[in-house]
């Protein structure tokens, strides 16, 4: 049997992996500004993330959700305590597509109406639904598009305001960041109209945190950035979450706001919210606020937008905390390409082909983004 062909792969065999460093079969030595996808958050092998897993697989590693976990609210209550979320429910799944699924499917259910509004160069996940809301026609199958999705501009108010006002919208969904799509953001002005037409209208605002979440913005969640009025007008109705929380565990959810309920029975999952998954995400929590990788990340994000301003080939920087985008004048796949083989580093690419997407672990330092600039200045030359 072989396998599926889904991604082209680079030559790279990564067998151990430490900090910010994997090295492959070879024994080379990578930097990783990519932490496979935003995924990384507190570096690879963290001693008390390797504990925790250890501690708990001595314990027990899984069972159903028919059956108590205290895991599961232990959590909760960590998760509403150092994201500011403490007015929302935990509902615990897989991954980001997944959770993004069970948003959508919940805003469906508490309105009753069936239509959603996405934005272009989003992405949500190869789910049905998640997929349909996705600006991608070539990861979208004729079974999605029968979905009712409305792809409109970022930033545009007035194509926001006909649309959401026809009637038929059950939820709209938003990046803070958009990662996969090159790292473009919604004005404050922007999401702060969005969130108001959502309450005016009973829409549900649903904010995709699935790459932008856990800290990598520099703020818990990067909504957070917008929601900066006395009365916290940005707070969405349901937020996802994916990739960081789990430090490498497959681990999803989403938090829905204490006034939106739902029937038994509406959401459920086998693998979501097990032992495992749970340790690990409270493993991330508690080096998150020891360390305080939040205020690492955007005092490294500055440091790092600081150095890109010293390289001419760079158009701008995208993005906030440590997620962000290398801009040029040129597309950069070769250079990714030179990167890994030639400077060994991990870097990201985006929808958009002349942004170099960086996604490092929260806890770098000054001096490794010092070598990852000798090392693109070298190869630029």
């Amino acid at each position: 049997m072989n396998l599926f062909d889904v991604y082209p792969l680079y030559d790279v065999t990564p067998v151990s992996a430490e900090g910010i460093v994997v090295t492959d079969d070879k024994g080379q030595e990578y930097l990783d500004f990519y932490g496979g996808h935003a995924v990384i958050s507190i570096g690879h092998s963290h001693p008390h993330y390797v504990k925790r897993l250890k501690d708990q697989l001595d314990k027990i590693g899984f069972y159903s959700n028919a059956v108590q976990n205290p895991l599961q609210l232990e959590l909760a209550n960590k998760l509403g305590q150092l994201s500011d979320c403490g007015d929302y429910n935990l509902f615990l799944c897989n991954s980001g597509a997944e959770a993004n699924e069970n948003a959508l499917k919940m805003a469906s259910f508490h309105t009753g109406k069936t239509r959603v509004i996405a934005f272009k160069n989003g992405f949500h996940g190869r789910t049905s639904a998640a997929v349909a809301a996705t600006d991608n026609e070539k990861i979208n199958a004729p079974l999605n598009k029968q979905q009712k999705v409305t792809i409109l501009p970022l930033n545009d108010s007035v194509a926001f305001e006909q649309e959401i006002s026809k009637g038929d919208v059950c939820g709209v969904i938003i990046e803070a960041i958009q990662g996969v799509g090159g790292l473009d953001e919604p004005t404050t002005a922007f999401y702060q109209e969005i969130a108001k037409l959502c309450r005016q209208n009973a829409v549900v605002l649903i904010a995709d945190e699935v790459q932008s979440g856990f800290g990598r913005s520099g703020k818990f969640f990067g909504f957070q950035h917008h929601d900066i009025s006395p009365a916290r007008s940005v707070r969405p109705d349901i937020i996802s979450i994916a990739k960081g929380m789990g430090n490498g565990f497959p681990v999803g959810g989403i938090l829905i706001h204490e006034s939106i309920k739902a029937s038994y029975g509406l959401l459920g999952t086998t693998f979501g919210g097990n032992h495992l998954a749970c340790v690990a995400t409270l493993a991330v929590l508690e080096v998150l606020e020891k360390e305080n990788l939040m205020e690492n990340a955007t005092a490294l994000g500055i440091y790092f937008s600081e150095k890109a301003a010293e390289i001419p080939q760079v158009k701008r920087v995208k993005g906030r905390g440590l997620m962000l985008g290398l801009e040029f004048d040129f597309e950069v796949a070769e250079l990714r390409k030179k990167l890994i083989y030639d400077r060994h580093l991990f870097t990201g690419g985006a929808k958009d082909k002349h942004v170099l997407r960086i996604l490092p672990a929260l806890n770098i330092t000054k001096e490794h983004i010092d070598i990852f600039f000798n090392a693109l200045k070298a190869e630029l030359q």
